[in-house]
């Protein structure tokens, strides 16, 4: 299968790389904006819908991740024989459509299959979007790139915190929903006619057997170390990010708009510092020596990990924020080393095939169990803890980010050996 439109030469225009750049960042900040509008919409859905905390993490979890993460890999297989830029689109598009169908879900289960149908949009966004930006910067910028990139998730998490939080307590939820999905599918068509398929090392006709890059990757104990990382992170990270708004309603007193300023706030101020720091780290340090593309995140995550669990258990809106904002920032450092290693331990056609396998693993643990162990053990916690269990659940899940900080450490020498050249 051929491409339907001319290549554009990469790296060749550093002003048309940096608006590609710019559109794949818009495309992404909408990923994390519709992937995690749920966490603010979680008082009223469950109040309406009469669901449990585990049914709701269960809808910020496993109902998103399960084809999320397994459908990433054939589509970014399709992207490496195709078109890149054209899967980002149509996926873009039905991401987007069931963001809004979720405001017609009447029950549990209609929502679950809607957050289904956003995690198989969404599955056909992120790995591709890895590889047109290694396609477009050269290594010694890329994990810079990749950070810019990535910084997405902190805007498009305070965007889905502040416009959700905001519309749900000033209309409805419903709304909430239906606004952020319609924008999205008002972007797709603007983002293929000004993105244009970089021009790749093998022709995109050619066919990359699935096997060639899981048996590339499964030989590399760096791998296997920056994806248990990263699933260890994320297994905090997206729990803790799904429930800290119903945390802060629950303990510290706030309403919808109240828990979406503090939480935009926090994603905007440390996210954005702590992506873009990562990226500036990793290009620095990991020019000298490749390992520090894991150590950089190793120290960051047990760094960061005591302050957050101090911010938990703190009575004060104003202290809690003050905690939260270093290790917010340092537990967002992993993303420009991290991605920019991935890309680096297979051959430059294999990188998006190589991105979503990674992105199975992080997601199908992290983003699959996070939110869904939290609600549990919350529910698990209420019967001696009460109205303050999910307080205590949080603290419980924190402990990960210790876990990540080891499998990173480990990876960093094993990277030396792995690292595959441009």
């Amino acid at each position: 299968m051929t491409q339907a439109s001319s290549p554009a030469p990469a790296r060749n225009n550093p002003v048309y790389s940096g608006v590609v750049l710019a559109m794949l960042l818009l495309v992404y900040t909408f990923n994390f904006l519709d992937r995690q509008i749920l966490g603010i919409l979680a008082g009223p859905i469950k109040a309406e819908l009469e669901l449990t905390d585990t049914q709701l993490g269960a809808l910020g979890g496993i109902a998103f991740a399960l084809l999320y993460s397994t459908l990433a890999i054939p589509l970014a297989l399709l992207a490496d024989r195709t078109s890149r830029t054209w899967v980002i689109t149509v996926s873009l598009a039905i991401w987007s459509g069931f963001t809004a169908l979720c405001g017609l879900a009447g029950n549990f289960m209609q929502m679950f299959l809607c957050r289904i149908g956003v995690g198989v949009g969404e599955a056909g966004g992120v790995a591709p979007s890895y590889a047109v930006i290694s396609d477009y910067f050269p290594p010694h910028q890329r994990a810079r790139a990749l950070s810019i990139y990535s910084l997405g998730i902190p805007l498009g998490s305070a965007g889905g915190v502040l416009l959700g939080g905001y519309i749900a307590q000033t209309v409805e939820w419903r709304t909430a929903f239906i606004v952020v999905g319609l924008l999205g599918i008002v972007i797709a068509p603007l983002f293929r006619l000004v993105v244009r398929e970089p021009a790749r090392p093998v022709p995109t006709g050619d066919a990359v057997p699935v096997s060639a890059v899981f048996g590339i990757l499964a030989a590399k104990r760096s791998f296997w170390l920056l994806a248990l990382g990263a699933a260890s992170s994320s297994m905090c990270g997206y729990g803790v990010a799904f429930w800290l708004p119903s945390l802060l309603m629950r303990s510290f007193g706030l309403d919808l708009i109240g828990a979406g300023q503090f939480l935009g706030g926090l994603l905007l101020i440390g996210g954005v510092a702590g992506v873009l720091a990562g990226g500036w780290l990793g290009d620095a340090m990991g020019g000298r020596d490749k390992a520090w593309y894991a150590w950089v995140p190793a120290i960051s995550y047990v760094v960061g990990m005591p302050l957050f669990v101090i911010g938990v258990l703190s009575n004060s809106v104003t202290l809690a924020f003050a905690l939260f904002l270093i290790p917010q920032a340092l537990v967002y450092v992993w993303l420009g080393p991290v991605l920019t290693a991935i890309q680096h331990l297979v051959p430059a056609h294999m990188r998006a095939s190589a991105a979503a396998t990674f992105l199975l693993i992080n997601n199908l643990v992290g983003l699959g169990l996070g939110s869904w162990a939290v609600g549990s053990l919350s529910d698990a916690l209420t019967p001696a803890f009460g109205n303050e269990a999910l307080r205590y659940a949080i603290v419980a899940a924190l402990g990960f980010y210790l876990l990540a900080g080891l499998f990173m450490a480990l990876a960093g020498k094993a990277l030396r050996r792995d690292w595959v050249s441009a």
